[in-house]
């Protein structure tokens, strides 16, 4: 591990995460190169603004589940290479995260970014989750849903999810992240400290 960074939940005990890169379930159908283990990684800066974030939304009846961190540009880099190879129509990946674009598109469109914010180790993709019953909430589309009903405001979008999409922006934003438009699951800290570094260290 670098120096300034470290598994997230190490430095927030009790956070729940599912890394879905280094699973079969995520937009490319198979564990991404530099993820060798499911974890999350970040930096000690990110950490503690999300040990914030737990305790904001704890009081409001939440928890917090991430579903990535830190991401190697080799991972990013394994995306471009991903986007070149054929797609077939009958992709069961293509229905659940691409409905209506192209692998291509992707990149185009501001979904998947060729130089990722969160390869300098303080963006986080998360939802909120129940503490009485453990189901995530409702936010009107899942991880990885490139498409406009998972950008901020988007219409279409029931009351319910539009809410639950509020308590997340507002925990984030609360503790010193921004949002990213495109997707309301993706949030970066404002004050990171590597704005302009582009890690590749493995996770694991």
């Amino acid at each position: 591990m670098r120096d300034g960074f470290a598994f997230v939940d190490d430095l927030v005990p009790g956070i729940r995460w599912d890394s879905k890169y280094a699973t079969w379930d995520n937009f490319t159908g198979k564990p991404v190169d530099g993820y060798l283990v499911n974890r999350i990684v970040g930096t000690r800066e990110l950490g503690a603004a999300l040990a914030q974030a737990q305790d904001k939304a704890a009081a409001l009846g939440f928890g917090i589940l991430l579903w990535d961190g830190y991401r190697p540009q080799r991972a990013v880099d394994a995306f471009l290479r991903w986007a070149d190879e054929p797609s077939p129509d009958t992709d069961e990946r293509k229905r659940i995260h691409y409905p209506r674009i192209t692998r291509p598109e992707m990149f185009e469109k501001g979904y998947v970014a060729t130089r990722s914010g969160h390869s300098r180790g303080s963006t986080v993709d998360l939802t909120l989750f129940s503490l009485a019953t453990g189901a995530q909430l409702d936010m009107g589309g899942d991880h990885d849903l490139m498409d406009e009903i998972s950008h901020h405001g988007a219409a279409g979008v029931s009351e319910v999810a539009a809410r639950n999409r509020a308590y997340l922006c507002s925990v984030m934003e609360s503790c010193g992240f921004s949002r990213y438009e495109h997707e309301w699951w993706h949030y970066s800290l404002i004050e990171e400290p590597y704005p302009d570094t582009y890690f590749d260290f493995p996770v694991g």
